[in-house]
């Protein structure tokens, strides 16, 4: 395959690829593959291209050569038949109608060669253009791709992280809940423990005689009272 064809092949390739990573994510390095063989077979175009010149070059330089050669040997015509020498006029003639046969094969060598050159510069500057549009393309898709594979992931973390922060939620609430039934509890003991110290005080202060118990005379003088007022 010449380098042309590569060209050509490797675009048709590269256009079909988009097309398919567009629509398929995994052909996207399948995609990607295909402009770096392009970009190779594009490198190897130039190559050749340089070549290409350089002959059509050499071949331009040896066309100039032999129409020199032919004007030379026209004048040796001339001489010739100035001298009266129509012999020797002949003979040349017959080198200037060869040095013209060679002149045509080489003439249709350069234009073959210009030729080819035209097309390779037409082909590797419409190659440039599709690969540069290609590559555009090729970042937009893989930049969607990567979007969409950020927005998937956050989408999934949120999902999880509001699954856990609606769990954490009814476990401090949970929390939240004993560590006020204890606070209640404690409230209680110490309520308790208190009543506890004021009666076994009361009781201490009775028995020292400190503070008397004087229930049944405070009961009689109530009765008393009541009997006066009848």
């Amino acid at each position: 395959m010449n380098v042309m064809q590569k060209l050509l092949t490797a675009l048709r390739s590269s256009a079909r690829e988009l097309g398919d990573a567009i629509i398929d994510a995994n052909s996207t390095r399948i995609f990607e593959q295909e402009i770096t063989e392009a970009e190779q077979h594009l490198q190897e175009a130039k190559v050749e291209l340089t070549t290409l010149l350089a002959k059509q070059l050499q071949s331009e330089d040896e066309l100039q050569k032999v129409q020199l050669d032919i004007k030379k040997h026209e004048n040796y015509v001339k001489e010739a038949l100035n001298n009266q020498n129509e012999s020797l006029a002949l003979e040349i003639a017959e080198k200037i109608a060869a040095l013209e046969s060679e002149h045509n094969q080489v003439k249709q060598t350069v234009v073959d060669y210009q030729s080819n050159t035209n097309q390779l510069k037409v082909l590797i500057q419409k190659t440039e253009r599709q690969l540069r549009d290609y590559q555009r393309q090729l970042a937009m898709v893989k930049t969607t791709e990567k979007v969409q594979q950020t927005t998937s992931t956050i989408s999934a973390n949120f999902s999880a992280g509001n699954s856990k922060l609606i769990t954490a939620k009814e476990t401090l609430d949970r929390i939240a809940k004993q560590q006020e039934e204890e606070k209640y509890k404690q409230q209680a003991a110490d309520q308790l423990a208190n009543e506890s110290e004021d009666k076994q005080l009361e009781k201490k202060l009775t028995e020292a005689g400190i503070i008397k118990n004087n229930r049944a005379e405070d009961i009689l003088e109530k009765i008393k009272q009541s009997q006066q007022n009848d």
